[in-house]
């Protein structure tokens, strides 16, 4: 008991100092000047900004790793099925622990049927398409009705979703989030006072709330906790008790990263999780799945036997004999079935194929870079309606309107007004990675092969693969518009600032805190 109480003592005195020598950073040591002063120019700085992941993600430290390393070399099978192998760095990132899941896609799906219950087009554009599971010599109808809506289903990870839907799913989640946030904490008007009482986003105006519309000012709501506007230039511009307020900004801490789709080496890196196997930069056991060991099936005694990951045994096997059934599914089941990786993810082998990023080409690792490899990037700028003021267009749903970038580095002033009155030209934009014309063998990809430019990777295997899909380093692609009865998706999320998630208790060098310039 007193020991319990020493380490609490020192515990809290630990978090005082810190806090202590936080708010002791709040002046600058360029200009001496104390930040968050009206009377210094109200220049805002959070001195305490603290990270953390946004609901349903886990921290994943990143660090080297050789992606492809866990291939293994299968009778009859070709090495396109997997990825070329390399070391690369994978930066630290959050992931969700679980597949999205039928419910989580009729929460989007309800969202839209509240806030735009006439736009049926909206609505439909996001359905997903329940008729993957039909086969011309299978009774799968029931599931076709069912698997979406029945609540026998609702943990269940959604499929049927296209990379298309799924990238926009990670679009309204980011915005979702972004706005319970605001809402709860008092800076936007809260759901309780909405007029209609409902938690749609419509705050002080009809359109709907979006993160980058809200950082560009385009959306005046301030909530009974607003953010002060220390600028003495706005002095008296605010709220009708005469204090200034803004909206909160990027520089805050207080808005969440976007939701995405993870890299293919992200998605990789996090499935091995080799974090639970390496000591002093030294990876004492290597892995062909997500869990140790050579098997597939746990060698735990109150699970033993039982395997380890819902796939498809053998050709005709997809969940073991009547009585004594073995991974527990006939075709999915819920995302939080058998036990988490070394990471806490969920089902990152078997239940169902995941989407990544990624364009797919069967080379990509050897041309990549080596930090944080991806190909797919296509670069876009919000589109600027007013160049003066940095008012940007958006579509009928408030979201920015995006135009292909044109250019790789920033534009003069001038440039930035006489590139405001001419047609966009997509030409200019020659820095996007290899993809079309740019890819040195663009002339097959489409013609003799089925690789294109709207190729996507998929990853993880799935309740109707076998096991050899189980590996990591294995990849397939599916056109971007198209949809499966064993592909779904997990969301991702940058991680802002230092790639190290924990230091207590490992060597750290000590940095001395600058003496304040006391003005003389």
């Amino acid at each position: 008991m007193k020991r319990t109480s020493l380490y609490s003592i020192i515990s809290i005195m630990a978090a005082a100092s810190f806090v202590s020598c936080k708010s002791k950073s709040g002046t600058s040591d360029k200009t001496g000047m104390a930040y968050n002063k009206k009377e210094y120019g109200g220049f805002a700085v959070n001195n305490r900004y603290k990270r953390g992941p946004g609901p349903g993600l886990v921290e994943i430290e990143g660090g080297a790793f050789v992606v492809g390393g866990s291939a293994i070399s299968v009778p009859g099978q070709e090495l396109g099925n997997f990825n070329h192998k390399r070391e690369i760095t994978v930066n630290s990132f959050y992931m969700d622990e679980t597949e999205v899941s039928n419910t989580n896609w009729l929460e989007y799906l309800n969202w839209i049927r509240t806030n735009f219950p006439k736009d049926y087009e909206y609505y439909y554009n996001e359905l997903p398409d329940t008729l993957v599971w039909r086969r011309p010599l299978s009774y799968n109808e029931p599931y076709v009705d069912n698997y979406l809506r029945h609540p026998a289903y609702q943990d269940y990870p959604v499929v049927g979703v296209t990379w298309e839907q799924a990238e926009r799913y990670c679009e309204w989640r980011t915005d979702r989030v972004n706005e319970f946030i605001l809402r709860e904490r008092g800076y936007m008007t809260s759901f309780k006072d909405l007029n209609n009482g409902t938690a749609n986003a419509s705050g002080t105006s009809n359109a709907p709330f979006n993160t980058p519309v809200y950082q560009n000012n385009q959306i005046d709501d301030k909530g009974k906790r607003a953010m002060k506007d220390l600028n003495p230039s706005n002095a008296g511009t605010g709220t009708g008790n005469g204090v200034a307020t803004r909206n909160v900004r990027l520089e805050d801490g207080i808005l969440k990263s976007s939701y995405r789709l993870p890299s293919e080496a992200e998605w990789e890196y996090a499935a091995l999780g080799l974090i639970g196997s390496t000591q002093y930069e030294n990876i004492n056991d290597n892995k062909i799945y997500p869990w140790s060991g050579l098997g597939l099936s746990s060698a735990k005694k109150s699970t033993r036997g039982l395997i380890l990951a819902n796939f498809k045994r053998t050709k005709g096997d997809y969940m073991g004999v009547g009585g004594s059934l073995n991974d527990k599914g006939a075709i999915t089941v819920s995302v939080r079935s058998y036990t988490p990786n070394d990471f806490g993810l969920y089902n990152m082998a078997g239940n169902v194929n995941e989407w990544v990023r990624d364009v797919f080409r069967p080379n990509t690792f050897e041309a990549a870079d080596a930090f944080n490899p991806f190909r797919g990037n296509l670069y876009l700028d919000k589109k600027i309606t007013d160049p003066v003021t940095g008012k940007i267009a958006v579509d009928k749903y408030n979201r920015p309107v995006m135009t292909e970038a044109l250019y790789a580095k920033k534009q003069t002033w001038a440039e930035k007004q006489a590139a405001a009155s001419k047609p966009a030209d997509s030409a200019k934009n020659s820095y996007a990675d290899q993809r079309g014309f740019r890819d040195p063998q663009s002339e097959l990809y489409g013609e003799i092969t089925l690789v294109n430019d709207k190729s996507r990777v998929y990853k993880g295997g799935s309740w109707n693969d076998q096991a050899l899909w189980l590996n990591p380093a294995s990849r397939r692609f599916l056109q971007q518009d198209e949809s499966s009865a064993d592909i779904g998706f997990r969301c991702a999320m940058d991680m802002q600032g230092s790639p190290e998630i924990r230091s207590y208790g490992k060597p750290q060098f000590k940095a001395k805190p600058s003496k304040p310039f006391k003005g003389r």
